[in-house]
């Protein structure tokens, strides 16, 4: 038995209330995660006239979050292995609290966006605390897989939900009430978390590593601030080259430090699985791929079909419930049956297909026709491929790195998300500023989409393990 075994069977043999019930827990602090993000972004023409924001600030109300979400979450991953999960996610909860009512209340722009990177650094605290601590709590195996399918499907809901319930509570209560409704959730959850997450047993001591953390934050967070700026100030402009090349600079020393250190910030251990690194790429591909879909999806019914904000999030139920359903009940079926290798196959061609169908999205077109059956069939496939990655990624690894771990896998979500909603909007707008329509740009990006998960197809071929390799040992999964 190994060492990170060793240590989840003290966490789950423990005094804790049933683990159904901290499943719940942390899956509900993820939930609120994704529905702040989505919720956001329906009220965003009402808080631009009620605060006055101009065109250029207004994103900064979406970028702001992700920003110091994505750029802080390695540090909020090793933060969680030093402190314990159980410290870490209180911690962020109630900075996600502060921010929440900083943002409900704010008197100014300014003082928005300051409460939305609030936020945002609270979510990299939060978000990898929760993941980890459902690893401890679950073992590998079949328990393991339904807690992750869970897991997959509460971020997915939470990001749709956000949509149905921004666009209701913009127009009952006004847009203050998407940032107070975080409110008396975040209470709930601190009041719940100390009596269902158990107090860690401690693997090993590791450092906060403050100087590594600083380095990739600042280089994530300046190559996340260039590509917010690619779609509005263009690939050429200073804005956008002189961060970027900032950031390849810092992101480089990151690099160089790390090689030298005898205790990285990203564990070696974690990076010398082949399966691990590829799921990792599938992932940040996957990320990207998501949330652009979402993106365009939104615009093309409410720009094009001329859906309001409220019908567009109930257009888009049918593939939240279709992830939910296959995330958390059938995907481990799947993957019990088939293997880890062939359900993320399926998974990733089911995607690629839907995005795929969205290419033929114009004009004349109609729901549907051309939406519902590309959004069932990518939803179909993010439900299998994403309990699939999240086991190929936090499989077989030492309870004291489980943060890292964590941080390391939603690290390539985020990230993935900013890279692909810049790059594809770019592309969007490209093709729609050389004379063509909306739903035409909208059907180019898609065409990008759907390549993307080609290449996810190729990586999860050539990385993952094949089914009677599904439970080998550790050693047996690493390769140097």
């Amino acid at each position: 038995m190994s060492k990170g075994s060793s240590v989840r069977d003290k966490v789950a043999a423990s005094d804790a209330p049933s683990q159904s019930l901290a499943l719940t827990v942390v899956c509900a602090a993820q939930f609120v995660l994704q529905l702040d993000f989505s919720v956001v972004n329906v009220a965003l023409p009402s808080i631009k006239g009620g605060l006055g924001f101009s065109d250029s600030d207004l994103q900064w109300i979406v970028t702001g979050y992700a920003l110091t979400f994505g750029a802080l979450l390695l540090f909020g991953g090793r933060a969680g292995d030093l402190f314990g999960q159980r410290k870490t996610l209180l911690f962020g909860l109630i900075l996600f609290g502060v921010g929440s009512i900083c943002g409900g209340l704010a008197p100014t722009p300014e003082a928005l966006i300051g409460a939305r990177f609030i936020q945002g650094a609270a979510g990299a605290l939060v978000s990898p605390a929760a993941l980890s601590s459902l690893t401890l709590l679950f073992p590998d195996g079949a328990s393991r897989i339904r807690a992750l399918g869970i897991w997959q499907g509460a971020t997915a809901a939470g990001g749709t939900a956000g949509i149905v319930l921004g666009g209701l509570m913009v127009e009952l209560l006004g847009w203050r009430s998407v940032f107070i409704i975080n409110v008396p959730v975040v209470v709930a959850l601190v009041i719940l978390v100390p009596r269902v997450i158990p107090r860690p047993v401690s693997g090993r001591h590791v450092s906060l590593r403050l100087g590594p953390s600083l380095l990739i934050t600042v280089a994530i967070g300046l190559l996340i601030y260039a590509l917010s700026n690619l779609e509005e100030s263009g690939p050429l402009s200073v804005s956008t080259i002189v961060p970027f090349i900032a950031g390849l600079i810092v992101a480089a020393g990151f690099v160089v430090t790390e090689v030298r250190s005898r205790d990285p910030l990203i564990s070696r251990d974690l990076l010398h699985s082949r399966q691990r690194r590829g799921a990792l790429g599938v992932m940040l591909i996957t990320g990207a791929v998501l949330a652009a879909y979402v993106y365009f999806v939104s615009l093309y019914l409410q720009t094009v079909l001329r859906m309001s904000p409220l019908l567009t999030g109930i257009s888009l139920l049918p593939a939240t419930l279709t992830i939910v359903v296959l995330s958390s009940f059938i995907a481990r079926l799947v993957i019990t049956r088939i293997g880890l290798k062939a359900t993320a196959l399926l998974g990733a061609l089911l995607v690629a297909s839907g995005q795929a169908w969205f290419v033929s999205l114009s004009t004349a077109g109609e729901y549907l026709l051309n939406v519902l059956p590309a959004l069932i069939l990518t939803a179909a496939g993010i439900g299998l491929l994403l309990p699939a990655v999240s086991i190929a990624a936090t499989s077989d690894v030492a309870a004291h790195i489980q943060g890292a771990a964590a941080s390391l896998l939603t690290t390539s979500q985020q990230v993935g998300a900013a890279l692909g909603v810049a790059t594809l909007a770019t592309i969007a707008a490209t093709r729609t500023s050389a004379g063509a329509s909306a739903s035409a740009g909208y059907s180019t990006a898609f065409v990008v989409s759907a390549l993307a998960m080609i290449l996810a197809v190729a990586v999860v071929a050539v990385t993952f393990l094949k089914k009677n390799q599904a439970q080998s040992t550790p050693s047996d999964q690493t390769e140097h």
